[in-house]
């Protein structure tokens, strides 16, 4: 039986994560591209501010070989990235669906998995993208991918400990206060566990790099270019550019979460209800063995 669920699962995570990747490339990369031009504009103006430090000499600095063109990227790159990301979160969310149902048994299916799809996309994606949201290209240095990576990946954690502990709580308290203010004492639990975290995890723009560079400012967005005399020689990073390609990412991963939340709900819901359509009737006896047992029992 579980296998049944597993299967479906993962395909509907696979096909989540193709339809998270299609309003993607729609949406969102056209933003990324513009980052990337911006990036490749600020690098030129840098370029000839040094030039013209060292008294007109050219700075013909190595540029990276492109292991992959710009169209496979955008393309095959990001489509393969998000389907091995959708099968991901449908093995987990399917791991998470078998162990809380064997719980709560009276839960109906389409009502488990929404459920547990919206606790799937705050946990793992919404909270952690309110403190460390994603960035385009142009955005944060190369010096703090690592540390960048490692804040993530603790406020992901915290995130899901914190939700866990919100769902005990509002367990314990259900035969106390009754089950919907368990449910919003339990919200409150979770909320201030991830708040008291982000308050305690540095910003990105706190890293040193990025404080460094950019002063009091604090921030890891590119700031305007200026020139040894306070001339702004290139514009800093767009916000209009950022926000939007923050906006769609979140949309992005909602499209991944709700399939999970509508495909395989329906799909549980199919498979609770067919045992009970597909149980077997007891084969009738035939009459010579109705006989033979009647006149044996008399």
């Amino acid at each position: 039986m579980e296998f049944r669920y597993i299967y479906r699962g993962l395909g509907v995570g696979l096909l989540g994560g193709l339809l998270a990747f299609v309003f993607a490339r729609i949406f969102a990369e056209p933003f990324i591209q513009d980052a990337i031009d911006y990036e490749a504009g600020r690098d030129a103006a840098q370029e000839s501010l040094n030039a013209a430090a060292s008294h007109g000499g050219h700075s013909h600095g190595a540029e990276a070989a492109e292991v992959f063109s710009r169209s496979v990227q955008r393309n095959v790159g990001i489509g393969v990235g998000m389907a091995i990301f959708g099968l991901a979160m449908g093995g987990l969310f399917v791991v998470a669906y078998l162990i809380v149902s064997r719980r709560y048994p009276g839960l109906r299916p389409r009502v488990l998995a929404a459920l547990l799809a919206a606790a799937g996309f705050v946990s793992l994606y919404l909270i952690p993208f309110a403190k460390y949201p994603a960035n385009p290209p142009a955005v944060g240095h190369e010096e703090t991918i690592g540390e960048r990576s490692v804040l993530y990946l603790a406020m992901i954690a915290i995130s899901v400990i914190s939700m866990v502990l919100a769902v005990l709580a509002a367990r314990w308290l259900a035969g106390r206060v009754g089950g919907w203010n368990a449910s919003l004492l339990g919200a409150l639990v979770f909320l201030v566990l991830v708040g008291i975290a982000m308050g305690l995890l540095p910003a990105l723009g706190h890293l040193g790099i990025n404080k460094a560079e950019y002063g009091n400012v604090a921030t890891e967005t590119p700031q305007p270019l200026r020139a040894p005399d306070g001339t702004i020689v290139y514009p800093g990073f767009p916000a209009d550019l950022l926000f939007r390609f923050r906006f769609y990412s979140v949309i992005s991963q909602l499209v991944l979460w709700a399939t999970l939340a509508l495909g395989f709900g329906a799909l549980a819901e199919r498979l609770a209800a067919s045992p009970a359509r597909e149980r077997p009737r007891p084969a009738a006896a035939e009459p010579g063995t109705m006989r033979s047992e009647a006149a044996t029992t008399a």
